[in-house]
């Protein structure tokens, strides 16, 4: 699984790379109002120090202006991804931008129907929010089951399920499970996955039990 840190924080995208944890950004226009930056330039920030996809949305809502918007978004740099609604004039963006050769990210995915959509309109990523879908009590994880089944019968689909709304891990390790191709969380919830109360437990009796040789390595 491909993990996407869902942030505009240049130093939380910094501290994700040494890792080896962080294979692409997304971005969302919640995202970029609060971080307080002009959009153009941070995203350009952003594709200059991270080598995957970065998902830079179009604000209009028309086929006309998110056409021109998407135009601008992807004149950024090679690796933009340009993320677009999932509504009719939104995939016919998509369909144009697929199919020349530009990656696109449809948003906003409630529904296994949706997902269909956007795999035959060339989506080189779906985004499924399942947070969303939990906080009006439905299972989010199970539209990803259901994705994942659907794209797995057809082989011509070449559209990742990338995983959003990430709330916590075991959103991450569910959807793992399920053969979601990438997922997309705050870099806090990444980190969430390193805690384990027998991982610090152990370590520090570890720590301990060194100090009582009265060695050292260096």
């Amino acid at each position: 699984m491909k993990f996407f840190a869902d942030t505009s924080d240049i130093d939380e995208i910094k501290a994700l790379i040494p890792t080896g944890l962080l294979d692409g950004v997304t971005t969302n226009p919640s995202i970029i109002a609060k971080s307080g930056r002009e959009f153009l330039p941070l995203i350009k920030e952003i594709t200059e120090i991270v080598s995957g996809p970065v998902s830079a949305e179009v604000a209009a809502t028309d086929y006309e202006t998110m056409r021109k918007e998407a135009e601008v978004l992807r004149k950024i740099a090679d690796n933009v991804a340009v993320k677009v609604p999932l509504t009719p004039d939104g995939l016919r963006v998509c369909k144009e931008l697929s199919d020349d050769g530009t990656m696109v990210n449809v948003t906003l995915c409630f529904s296994a129907g949706q997902a269909i959509l956007a795999a035959k309109a060339g989506a080189t990523f779906i985004s499924p929010f399942i947070g969303r879908l939990d906080d009006l009590s439905q299972q989010g994880l199970d539209l990803i089951s259901d994705i994942c089944r659907i794209y797995d019968n057809y082989p011509q689909f070449d559209t990742e399920v990338l995983v959003a709304s990430v709330r916590n891990p075991m959103h991450i390790i569910e959807s793992a499970k399920m053969g979601a191709h990438v997922m997309t969380a705050p870099p806090k919830v990444i980190n969430q996955l390193f805690n384990h109360p027998l991982t610090e437990s152990g370590l520090a009796a570890f720590v301990k039990d060194w100090e009582k040789t009265g060695q050292s390595i260096l």
